[in-house]
């Protein structure tokens, strides 16, 4: 069975799209555990209404707002499927989706280093987000993009119990955390099978993530040049890892202490060029927002 998980914050009047598209999925096996970030809207009265029509299985946990990363460790320790499967409240799935990632999955699953499947975002006239090489293809989370120079987000789909071990990290009064950041630290140690089949629908919406994702960083300053730091020590290219630094200062400059300890955290190296181009652009962001 696989967990299909939405956290949602004042989506109530998106969430039929979706919910639709589960009820039209060309396999049933599968639960869609879903938790409210502290909607202010009618979200609770929608799904209580979905449940009523017992078309499929749902759970429903309401949490005060606390970020989608919160939410996601929540939804991981309810979740009674063998792979966990984010779907956005904004976003919906093609009707194979769960039958493709079943497939996939049933190739790899008996291998101990690959953990999940990864197929593709699509948009609302069904063509691929971003740009690939591939048909199939044993790789990770970092690999993916530095060695495979595969462009787009993707749609990754890991084993429950390995997301387990794997928790978000938490700072008291951030809401955001990079989904990467848990991503990279996976890639590491395991691998996922890439497919290159469009499987979900995306749209990227004014007031979602994508939409103010440097107010958003901003507000979350120690999670997010947290997440700079170490990918400026994975394994990628120089171009990467400088422009990893230049996030990191420009992010770090919104924590309150003494930032002559973030020394500590990048490159001294990279920061001769990523401290001042850092600082510029935090300047710039202030300005704008």
């Amino acid at each position: 069975m696989i967990t299909i998980f939405t956290p949602t914050y004042n989506r109530a009047h998106l969430l039929e799209r979706l919910y639709k598209s589960l009820c039209h999925q060309s396999n049933k096996d599968f639960e869609w555990v879903i938790v409210d970030d502290g909607s202010v809207d009618h979200t609770e009265t929608v799904i209580e209404s979905f449940q009523l029509e017992n078309q499929i299985s749902i759970q429903f946990y309401k949490q005060e707002n606390s970020g989608k990363h919160i939410a996601i460790n929540k939804g991981v320790s309810l979740a009674k499927g063998e792979l966990f499967f984010i779907v956005d409240s904004d976003d919906y799935l093609s009707e194979h989706a769960i039958e493709e990632v079943c497939f996939y999955f049933n190739k790899i699953k008996k291998i101990p280093s690959i953990v999940g499947v990864a197929g593709r975002r699509m948009y609302a006239d069904f063509s691929i987000v971003g740009t690939s090489n591939y048909e199939e293809l044993i790789s990770n989370s970092l690999d993916i993009r530095y060695s495979h120079k595969v462009t787009g987000d993707l749609v990754e789909v890991f084993k429950t119990e390995l997301l387990k071990k794997y928790p978000f990290p938490e700072s008291k009064g951030e809401k955001f955390c990079p989904e990467a950041l848990v991503w990279n630290r996976i890639a590491l140690n395991y691998d996922l099978l890439f497919f290159n089949k469009g499987i979900y629908i995306t749209e990227y919406l004014e007031g979602g993530l994508t939409s103010s994702i440097v107010k958003i960083r901003m507000q979350s300053p120690k999670l997010s040049t947290l997440y700079y730091a170490e990918l400026e020590h994975f394994d990628i290219p120089f171009f990467q890892k400088l422009k990893a630094n230049i996030n990191f200062w420009r992010f770090s400059f919104n924590v309150s202490k003494d930032w002559f300890s973030n020394w500590n955290c990048v490159s001294v190296f990279n920061s001769i060029i990523g401290l001042p181009t850092g600082f510029f652009m935090y300047l710039n962001d202030k300005r704008k927002l």
